[in-house]
Formats: C-alpha cells, structure tokens, sequence
C-alpha cells in the first residue's frame, strides 16, 4: 500500500492545497494530511480548527485522512506506516527549503522518500501566509480558499 503524509500548517488551508491533495489521491493508496504545530509561525486558527476544516474541504476524497501532528515528522511517518513524504512547490526558494529537509528527513530515515508536486499553475502563486494577511487586513480571500474557510477567518 502507498501511503503519503502531506504535512503543512495549513493556516489555514488553501485552493493551492486542496489542489494537491486531490492530485495525490490518485497517485496514492492513502493521503495523510499531517496538521502540524509550527511554534516559529503566527497561527491565526488552532491547530484543531485547521484540522476540522481541512478536514471538510477535503471530505469528498476517501482515501484522504486529517490529523494533527506534533513532533518529528520521520517519526510520524514511522508511526502511520507510511513511507513517503509529500511535499507541494511553488517557488524556487520552495525548493531550495524543501531541498535542505529532504537532507534532513533522510538522514533521520533513510527508508522515508519525499515526492513534489506543484500546484496547478493557476493556484502556484497563493500561500497561506498571504491569505492570512490578506484576511487581517479586511481582504476578501474568496477566491484562495473553500467557503468555510472564509467563514472561519471571518470569525477569528
């Protein structure tokens, strides 16, 4: 069985997400969709709102799986039995971050390969740090992210 965790903050999570874990669902047997707790970043939801609604936005996907995630991700993906990391790429300096945690995370464990998807072209340029900022600012973030987000920014 192929089983990829797809770790992020998804503070909150964004069409450019959405789009990838969709894309993977039929790449994979299983998505695991690993919410995890960056203390480094400002997080306007918690992580239990963004596991709820990652969790809705990508409820029509049935070998997609949401939780909450907090420690090493090798050891996660140990845990979960997975193998593979996914990871999504939008820029250059996407890459070159991601390029350093690969070393990482294969260093940590060998036996746990990381895979990159980009996002479709129309979405590569949104990230949830802009939508955040956006949002603080009485922006309208309909067109980034699912309905329910924007309602639950809305709120706070």
């Amino acid at each position: 069985m192929k089983v990829a965790v797809y770790p992020g903050t998804f503070n909150p999570i964004t069409n450019g997400h959405t789009d990838l874990v969709e894309r993977a669902a039929g790449l994979f047997d299983k998505i695991i969709v690993a919410v995890g707790t960056n203390r480094q970043k400002n997080n306007s939801l918690s992580t239990e709102q963004r596991v709820e609604l990652a969790a809705e936005v990508l409820g029509h996907l049935t070998n997609a799986e949401v939780t909450a995630f907090d420690g090493l991700l090798t050891d996660f993906v140990r845990q979960r039995e997975a193998n593979i990391i996914l990871r999504g790429l939008r820029t250059v300096a996407d890459f070159e971050y991601e390029f350093q945690l690969v070393g990482m995370n294969r260093a940590m464990d060998p036996s746990i390969e990381t895979v990159f998807l980009a996002p479709a072209e129309h979405l590569s340029y949104i990230s949830s740090t802009l939508v955040r900022e956006i949002a603080s600012l009485g922006g309208d973030i309909s067109k980034f992210v699912h309905p329910v987000v924007v309602k639950a920014m809305a709120q706070g």
